[in-house]
């Protein structure tokens, strides 16, 4: 029995339990994806900067089809999330991925997500190899559906040359959230990192959203250390999640201003000299709460 591509490099993102919707503030690219989903012969291609979230959405549309919160003509799909560098990774990459493309043949309501898609553009020894004949079949059969995901480089690196593949692939541009939208996914995903980590952030929300407004404006675009690339939400949830990772390291099932200020103080995201300055913002704007908890800051 030949094995299961699906199975064994794709993740069933319809089967995971989601304790928040994924995808924050995306509404409308999540309407446009799902339009593009129930347009005959077209599937679509996801184009943004790294760490704005665009498996986020993708996450976002299993969430809703859990939900049932879909279209009648999609309700009933899988969403597989293909793991793109150990496909082409293995030995026989361009094997595996032509065993993927003849089980999705089979296959009945299957939408695969593949990131970073412009990696199989060139996965081929020969040369980069024409994706949209290889899922042509299967694409214009209608029940297969692709998303695929790339950086805006990329796609005009790789994709853009491919003519078939553009025609067939409807363009969705994911723009990077404003820091009031930034704010917004920070609020919503505290739950998630709760469950993660077991530790919990008991603060108000006037002061849950406080913090992840200092949070946000710490990591804006030109405090940013260049060479990282990351952009909201990734970068802003990357000092979140280093406050609850002070947490346990302190052995704490809270995260209290201590952690809050290691993060801050420990983050490599954004310069060394901004890192000064945010800290004796953070201690003025956090005065009150620093000596409830009895905080001594350098």
């Amino acid at each position: 029995m030949k094995e299961s591509i699906l199975e064994k490099y794709g993740e069933n993102l319809t089967a995971n339990k989601y304790i928040v919707n994924p995808a924050v503030a995306r509404d409308k690219e999540l309407k446009e994806l799902v339009m593009v989903l129930l347009t005959p012969e077209k599937s679509a291609c996801l184009v943004g900067k790294p760490g704005i979230g665009k498996t986020a959405i993708v996450e976002g549309l299993a969430y809703r089809m859990q939900l049932g919160d879909m279209p009648n003509a999609l309700k009933g799909y899988t969403v597989y999330k293909i793991s793109t560098p150990s496909l082409v990774g293995s030995s026989d990459g361009e094997n595996k991925i032509m065993q993927l493309v003849n089980e999705l043949k089979t296959k009945e309501k299957v939408i695969v997500f593949i990131d970073e898609i412009h990696m199989l553009m060139g996965a081929s020894k020969d040369g980069p190899m024409d994706m949209a004949n290889m899922f042509k079949e299967g694409l214009s059969r209608g029940t297969v559906k692709l998303i695929g995901a790339t950086t805006v480089d990329e796609y005009e690196r790789y994709i853009l040359r491919d003519k078939a593949f553009v025609r067939r692939f409807e363009r969705i541009d994911v723009s990077e959230p404003t820091q009031e939208m930034c704010v917004q996914i920070l609020m919503r995903t505290v739950p998630k990192i709760e469950a993660q980590t077991g530790v919990k952030l008991n603060y108000t929300d006037f002061i849950k959203e406080k913090i992840m407004k200092f949070i946000v404006n710490m990591t804006s675009e030109y405090k940013r250390v260049y060479e990282i690339s990351s952009r909201y939400p990734d970068i802003a949830l990357t000092v979140l999640r280093q406050a609850f990772s002070a947490a346990l390291f302190d052995n704490s099932n809270e995260v209290k201003f201590r952690h809050i200020y290691e993060a801050v103080k420990s983050t490599k995201a954004v310069y060394p000299d901004v890192i000064k300055k945010e800290l004796v913002v953070f201690k003025e704007e956090f005065k009150e709460e620093l000596e409830n908890e009895n905080v001594v800051v350098e």
